[in-house]
């Protein structure tokens, strides 16, 4: 079985509501964050790859974060990314049919939880990204850091931005680049599709 990339991660029990379910075995269908907490506002801990699988210890009522339990820690995860076996069928998580037995779990009680953003990001299929980009586009983004845009959702390649967030050009260089909360993202600026992800 594959193991998360996460560094030992102190994290806070979280409180499950009910009666405990089965945990489920998920799979990432593509490179997603995982973070600390349930937002994009949290740090990232680590990643789940495409493909690599984490079993999944619940989601919060009404929200896309879903907490899974790999790596002596506990991480969160954007449910639009991962596909859990329902029925005989792989379905994406916020998908599941309304009867799948997944636990419901509180966000940590010193969560900084929001479902307010200022915008969404739209999920769609996970594309393959770009080839890493050469240094000097690398030195320049960095060196011209821009102040993040949070947004709900998570930051992965085929995603779509909003029209409300500003790209910032990037000399000779046909992508656009903007931190999308707190990661710096390569965008295409006629489909405002994300293309690469520097992590």
């Amino acid at each position: 079985m594959n193991r998360i990339l996460l560094p030992a991660v102190a994290g806070a029990l979280v409180a499950m509501s009910g009666a405990a379910l089965a945990e489920t075995a998920v799979s990432a269908v593509a490179d997603l964050n995982v973070r600390a907490g349930p937002g994009p506002q949290y740090p990232v801990i680590g990643t789940l790859a495409a493909g690599q699988s984490a079993t999944l210890e619940g989601c919060i009522e009404n929200s896309k974060w879903c907490t899974i339990a790999e790596a002596n820690g506990q991480g969160w995860i954007y449910s639009d990314y991962v596909t859990a076996d329902f029925g005989g069928n792989e379905v994406v998580l916020t998908r599941r049919p309304a009867d799948a037995e997944i636990s419901i779990v509180e966000a940590p009680a010193d969560s900084e939880y929001s479902d307010t953003y200022t915008g969404t990001i739209v999920s769609a299929e996970p594309i393959e990204p770009i080839r890493r980009p050469p240094a000097e586009v690398r030195t320049y983004i960095d060196t011209n850091r821009l102040d993040p845009v949070y947004l709900e959702g998570e930051v992965v390649p085929g995603a779509i931005l909003p029209d409300t967030v500003e790209l910032r050009e990037i000399p000779d260089y046909d992508y656009r680049y903007v931190y999308v909360n707190d990661q710096p993202a390569l965008v295409d600026p006629g489909t405002r599709r994300i293309m690469y992800v520097e992590r």
